[in-house]
């Protein structure tokens, strides 16, 4: 019985992890991409992007902070998920961290190359020796750079999503609703990724393969973020194997 006790705490406390972690990435990356990157980037025009980057460089800053957050809570949920989904299956969930950690680390070279931009939009002098227009080729290519490696990672990303996603099928407490979610979020994310890493020029399948999977990719990590943080752990089932 206090085995029992014992383990429903800690399967409470690794869901609370898990779900505050998710719900404080989201924020993140609501602000850092959607917002900040979204807003400062224009696509194809390297001169508007480095001007913009230039006019408000303490907010480009503040925007790869946003993904150092984002890097942190990876690494947090990584664990914090391998714990709460052992017991449906111990080398499942091992396996699903890894793809989590590997994700992060490919996130954590392309949040590098934002610190290159970072470096070429500074106004130092040492960069004197490039002209504006080397200057914004370069950061353009940083951040097209940046763009393809966490492209790349977030192929990997998927193949996490679809591991936890079938430990939440097999769990009888999590809503198979949201297991679903986070199976068809899987696969967006891989054809998506696979699509813009291999076959970049077919843009249209691209923003309709986006348009197709946009809710469960959206709705299906947030809204088990949500389940863990309020009813996750608060019962323990699923065979170990």
């Amino acid at each position: 019985m206090i085995t029992l006790v014992r383990e429903r705490t800690d399967q409470r406390k690794m869901a609370l992890t898990a779900g505050i972690s998710l719900i404080v990435m989201a924020f993140a990356a609501f602000f850092s991409y959607g917002f900040v990157h979204g807003s400062l980037v224009v696509h194809g025009d390297a001169s508007a992007t480095f001007h913009n980057i230039m006019t408000s460089h303490m907010l480009f800053k503040v925007e790869i902070l946003g993904w150092v957050v984002i890097l942190i809570c990876d690494i947090v949920v990584a664990w914090a998920f391998y714990i709460f989904l052992k017991p449906m299956s111990k080398s499942l969930s091992l396996l699903g961290a890894w793809f989590r950690l590997t994700y992060a680390a490919i996130l954590g070279i392309a949040i590098l190359v934002l610190l290159v931009v970072s470096l070429l939009s500074s106004k130092s002098d040492y960069l004197s020796i490039f002209t504006t227009d080397q200057l914004q080729a370069y950061a353009m290519l940083g951040l097209e750079a940046f763009e393809s490696i966490w492209s790349m990672g977030l192929i990997i990303f998927g193949g996490h999503l679809l591991i936890v996603g079938y430990l939440a099928f097999q769990s009888d407490s999590i809503p198979k609703v949201i297991s679903v979610l986070l199976l068809i979020a899987s696969i967006g994310y891989m054809i998506i990724h696979l699509f813009r890493t291999i076959l970049p020029q077919y843009d249209g399948i691209i923003t309709l393969l986006e348009y197709v999977f946009i809710v469960p990719m959206s709705a299906g990590e947030l809204g088990f973020g949500l389940w863990l943080l309020f009813r996750g752990g608060k019962s323990i089932s699923g065979p170990v194997s």
